[in-house]
């Protein structure tokens, strides 16, 4: 297990192991979609030998019960009428919740402050206790909360309803359609492990995938298992770099 650094430190060592099939690595998305933006990372983005995606988890924009604000369309109107008055947390600078906010900053103008905890946990602590008012948060890690009545969801940013969720409406339907945030979590190797070796194992996971028990289990932890080809988990991830580092450029982000 290579944790720490926001998942750079098990890319890194992903990328630089032996193309022999014997490595495999389970690619965080900011390591490979966010970080390069606003750092250099010890690895070649360019090096990835992408195997097949495996789940997507949808970003949930969840608000204190205490607030009034109902609906998306609510909270943007609200803090329209308050500039500065609203923040939001996340799980640390250039995490997923702060690149899903400022996406939010940016397409509809509001103006709100972003606070930076150690973590998801922690944010979501401070939500609960009204130090922060939003949340645009990974469903696994809010999914309990929300069931338990704790906090209200406002919508989903996603492209469609989540299964684990059926009743919130997506940023779309909300009238949001450029609000679009996913975790996409997937397995990778070095450039240079055998094609025969990528694809047997992309088709391993297709099928353990496809086991309903599997299935409902990652559902019900809030993510939503998804299979591809090699080529387009590849095609995901450089579009979503691209997206994110115009984000960050234009809210002119970084680490501190």
């Amino acid at each position: 297990n290579k944790a720490g650094a926001s998942g750079t430190i098990g890319v890194d060592a992903t990328v630089r192991a032996t193309p022999d099939g014997n490595t495999f690595g389970f690619g965080v998305p900011g390591a490979i979609t966010g970080l390069p933006h606003v750092m250099k990372v010890p690895y070649d983005v360019s090096r990835i030998q992408y195997v097949s995606l495996v789940a997507r988890i949808p970003l949930v924009i969840v608000v204190n019960p205490s607030l009034p604000d109902a609906t998306l369309a609510d909270f943007v109107a609200s803090a329209k009428r308050q500039p500065g008055k609203y923040n939001y947390g996340s799980a640390g600078n250039v995490t997923t919740p702060h690149l899903g906010g400022e996406l939010l900053k940016q397409q509809t103008g509001i103006d709100i402050m972003h606070v930076p905890y150690k973590g998801a946990s922690p944010a979501v602590t401070a939500l609960l206790s009204n130090e922060v008012q939003m949340f645009p948060g990974d469903a696994s890690a809010v999914l309990g909360f929300i069931k338990a009545g704790k906090l209200r969801t406002l919508a989903l940013a996603s492209p469609t309803r989540f299964e684990g969720l059926p009743d919130v409406p997506t940023t779309k339907e909300a009238g949001f359609p450029g609000v679009i945030v996913e975790s996409n979590y997937g397995i990778i190797a070095p450039t240079g492990t055998p094609p025969e070796i990528v694809q047997k194992m992309s088709q391993a996971i297709a099928e353990t995938l496809a086991e309903p028990a599997l299935r409902q289990k990652m559902i019900d932890q809030g993510a939503i298992p998804t299979a591809t080809s090699p080529e387009a988990y590849q095609a995901l991830m450089q579009a979503e770099s691209k997206k994110w580092g115009e984000v960050i450029r234009r809210g002119k982000l970084g680490l501190e």
